[in-house]
């Protein structure tokens, strides 16, 4: 009886044994978004767009430092510009969250699904195998992280050559009251954060659309025409209702975050509709993804 029982204690631990060699416990691992990102990161056109954002400021600031504009002239931030350094970055991004932003935007999201498809390796990743769930997941989350590379390269060579063409010091809000350098900093990244929660946003909106073609230049084109058509809907008054729900509406409350002390209403209203316009359109990229027939 002993033996039987020894021998039957022996089968189920093997039994066991053989069940945890067959479903080995998964580890969370990054590779997937880490390839992702160097494959953005690698893409020639992509390191072109982003030394075409990081030279607007540049220009901008020689252009300043030349011949300072008069009262009233060019657009927000830039009359301040030689009283602080740090006002070229916020100038810059004033302009460039407009259209240079959006388009680069465009690109990268266009490229997210419809470039995997058009090229033939949208299949091969289902096959690795990587969920569809997954895949959707990480390509979103590398436009985000995309999103605030393209802000970091309109911000960063801002800051530095506004620092070295007109120097720093106390910041003045606008409020009127000074701040700290320390303090300008962050609030210039807070600044940044906002700007790239709404192209985040705006990418959710991309990641859809690029589940619905094989061709990443319609899907593109097709976010930019989107774009571009939220800003003229923003500038109708009489469509004053639809405004509020409009993705672009609250992308110049960047500026309330340099009033001292900062006025949150705008900006967390434009948090909330980015966050909306994400959830939103990542489902939708989702239903769509889901059940799409993949052929290449």
């Amino acid at each position: 009886m002993s033996a039987v029982e020894v021998g039957s204690g022996t089968a189920v631990d093997a039994g066991v044994g053989a069940g945890s060699a067959i479903r080995p416990r998964r580890r969370w691992s990054t590779r997937f978004l880490r390839s992702e990102l160097r494959l953005i990161a690698g893409r020639r056109r992509n390191q072109m767009g982003l030394l075409v954002l990081a030279a607007v400021p540049i220009i901008m600031a020689i252009a300043v430092k030349v011949s300072t504009p008069g009262p009233g002239e060019g657009p927000n931030f830039l009359s301040s510009i030689t009283s602080n350094g740090l006002f070229v970055p916020l100038a810059a991004l004033g302009v460039e969250i407009a259209m240079f932003l959006p388009l680069a935007m465009s690109m990268l999201s266009g490229d997210a699904v419809a470039g995997e498809a058009n090229l033939g390796t949208l299949r091969y990743l289902l096959t690795v195998p990587v969920s569809r769930t997954r895949l959707l997941a990480v390509k979103y989350v590398s436009l985000c992280i995309g999103a605030l590379w393209g802000v970091t390269a309109v911000a960063l060579p801002g800051a530095v050559i506004g620092i070295a063409l007109f120097g720093t010091g106390d910041l003045t809000t606008l409020s009127g009251s000074q701040i700290s350098f320390g303090v300008a900093v962050w609030r210039v990244v807070l600044v940044m954060l906002y700007l790239a929660a709404g192209l985040a946003g705006l990418a959710a909106v991309g990641l859809f659309i690029s589940t619905l073609t094989e061709q990443p230049i319609a899907a593109s084109i097709a976010l930019l025409i989107f774009t571009i058509l939220s800003w003229i809907l923003d500038s109708v008054p009489q469509l004053s209702w639809l405004h509020p729900w409009l993705i672009v509406h609250e992308w110049m409350s960047f500026g309330d975050l340099l009033r001292d002390p900062i006025a949150w209403a705008n900006v967390l209203r434009g948090l909330f509709v980015d966050g909306v316009y994400a959830l939103v359109f990542w489902l939708a990229a989702w239903a769509r993804f889901s059940s799409k027939d993949i052929t290449s």
